[in-house]
């Protein structure tokens, strides 16, 4: 099957959404992954000025985001010198469909005593194995992606840690920064450590995610230790510690919407 070459096109001041953006809830909707990993570009390229550390990224999924053309929108909310908020959109046809807050720290060495550091590691993306994902149906975010599990096997239900690389740019002609490798893989947290099968006709959708990262990220691959957290409400959450080879980075948490797809 053939596949786009990347993510989104560049068109003018905004993008085009490929078929590698699609979603698995609607097949006119994107992943969630695709659209953070476009508003941590944002994000870390607005008004860049001295080095700034993306401390944290709170996206908000406020509707489906439409496969197609989405223009970017980004503002400072807070400017300063060791602490900014720099806010995000995603429009779509003039309607807003995703937003995010990023958090931008100043980056300046500080030599902290040797005993708060915490070594947490998991086995490297080259210990592990290819996932072979087999797209079926319509092309999706997912055949972006190339997956290692470490623990637990994808497409079964229960806690499960997963090494990711971006196969294809986000954007075309574009270099992947770090920033956004992990908002993309981030939004895979409730997809791989689903409580409920994905043939039961449940649906787990997060319309939210937020992301913290106590250093920048390095490298090509990411790795998510996942677990779902139910309720019977119909409401759960999905955490995710998060991993470069370098070691710990991080956490995710997606807010979850628990419903039938009949």
């Amino acid at each position: 099957m053939s596949m786009p070459e990347s993510v989104y096109v560049p068109d003018g001041d905004g993008f085009v959404a490929t078929e590698l953006a699609r979603g698995p809830w609607d097949p006119n909707a994107q992943h969630g992954g695709a659209p953070s990993a476009l508003l941590a570009r944002a994000i870390e390229r607005h008004e860049p000025g001295p080095a700034m550390h993306v401390a944290r990224l709170t996206i908000e999924l406020l509707r489906p985001v439409p496969l197609g053309r989405i223009d970017v929108r980004t503002r400072t909310v807070r400017p300063g010198k060791k602490v900014q908020l720099i806010e995000a959109s995603l429009v779509a046809g003039e309607v807003e469909v995703a937003r995010t807050v990023g958090l931008r720290i100043r980056d300046k060495v500080v030599e902290l005593p040797e005993s708060t550091r915490v070594s947490d590691q998991l086995p490297t993306s080259a210990e592990v194995e290819t996932f072979a994902f087999e797209n079926i149906g319509p092309v999706t975010f997912g055949a972006a992606m190339e997956f290692r599990p470490v623990r637990g096997h994808i497409g079964e239900v229960g806690r499960a840690a997963v090494w990711f690389r971006l196969r294809v740019p986000i954007v075309a002609g574009e270099e992947t920064s770090p920033l956004m490798r992990v908002a993309a893989a981030a939004d895979f947290g409730n997809g791989v450590s689903s409580v409920v099968e994905w043939s039961s006709g449940w649906m787990f959708i997060n319309p939210d995610l937020t992301i913290h990262l106590s250093r920048e990220p390095v490298g090509e691959w990411v790795a998510l230790d996942a677990v779902t957290y139910p309720s019977d409400r119909g409401v759960g959450f999905a955490e995710s510690a998060l991993y470069d080879e370098q070691g710990r980075i991080g956490r995710s948490v997606q807010s979850l919407l628990f419903d039938t797809s009949s």
